[in-house]
């Protein structure tokens, strides 16, 4: 079985190692490969290096380097490096590279600068932490690049955009943030093998990624949403929300920029056009889709550990078995 699965970072590169899991230790699963589209829309250049924040998570947490507790970043990290760029006085300081993380983003940042794509580059980090080995393809969603940013209100100036990640980070999506704007993606192409990869796929899936930022990025890309609705394959989604919630980040604040409900039925039906399944938590019992078979995972739709997701993803298989593509 090959599964295709678009991507944001934390809670995507969770999702897909709960997958892995559940492939490797399943009878007759365990030669199944997985095709990961990542969202580059949270793409920034910081002091000079091109820097992939959803890529490099799910380079991190695929391959075992992630730091647990973050979610983001290398594990057992330093941060001699940003301590020295705040002692020159360089900014931002609100956006901190650990050491190791630094290693990445130089090599990347070198190798982009050589004329390689960000497609090749991604292959060859993630040739480093093993991916292949685990039938793992990353490929980035574009070779474009394009940087999301956020309109939010200034007061009496009006307003002004500033980057997705100041407003993530350093502001943690406390500013209302009147729209989005992916600079660069009106004239992205998808990268190559990206909608190959969907067309082809046995399964694809959406992991309770961002539906807005993440998820909703990828869309965007020329050709992606056409792909999805002319797919052979049954197209399934986890909801990221529980009761109106978001398990991590700033989901609902994203949705109310786009002036959509914070609900797993609402976020359902931002897939409408092409969605055959959606799986949600026991308090979104009462959700409904016109155009997607809705079912109630059998415990809360947490993923609290790798063998919990690997449950999460295990339904979501089954989901997909017994829905019309």
């Amino acid at each position: 079985m090959h599964i295709t699965a678009l991507a944001g970072g934390v809670g995507g590169a969770r999702f897909l190692r709960g997958l892995r899991h559940h492939l490797d230790t399943t009878p007759g699963l365990e030669d199944s490969t997985l095709t990961v589209i990542a969202n580059t829309g949270d793409d920034i250049t910081l002091f000079g290096l091109r820097v992939c924040p959803d890529v490099d998570t799910l380079l991190y947490t695929l391959g075992g380097g992630i730091h647990e507790g973050q979610g983001w970043g290398r594990a057992e990290e330093s941060h001699r490096v940003q301590a020295e760029l705040a002692a020159y006085g360089a900014e931002p300081q609100w956006f901190a590279l650990g050491d190791l993380d630094v290693g990445t983003h130089v090599v990347r940042s070198q190798w982009l600068g050589q004329g390689a794509s960000l497609s090749e580059v991604t292959a060859r980090l993630a040739a480093r932490w093993g991916l292949p080995e685990q039938g793992i393809e990353l490929l980035p969603m574009t070779d474009t690049p394009v940087e999301t940013h956020v309109v939010v209100d200034d007061g009496a100036d009006g307003e002004r955009a500033i980057h997705f990640q100041e407003w993530w980070v350093r502001h943690q999506a406390s500013l209302p943030a009147r729209r989005f704007v992916v600079a660069g993606l009106d004239r992205a192409a998808a990268a190559p093998g990206v909608l190959d990869a969907i067309r082809r796929a046995d399964v694809v899936l959406l992991p309770p990624s961002n539906p807005v930022v993440s998820i909703g990025i990828i869309l965007g890309v020329p050709g992606v949403r056409d792909a999805l609705r002319g797919t052979s394959a049954p197209v399934v989604g986890i909801s990221p929300l529980i009761s109106g919630r978001p398990v991590r980040g700033h989901a609902d604040a994203c949705l109310a920029a786009i002036g959509v409900e914070a609900t797993a039925a609402a976020v359902g039906g931002l897939y409408a056009d092409f969605l055959d399944g959606w799986l949600v938590d026991p308090d979104d019992a009462d959700t409904t889709l016109r155009s997607a078979r809705v079912e109630v995972f059998d415990g809360p739709l947490l993923m609290s550990d790798v063998p919990a997701t690997a449950r999460i993803a295990e339904h979501a298989l089954r989901l997909a078995a017994t829905v019309p593509a």
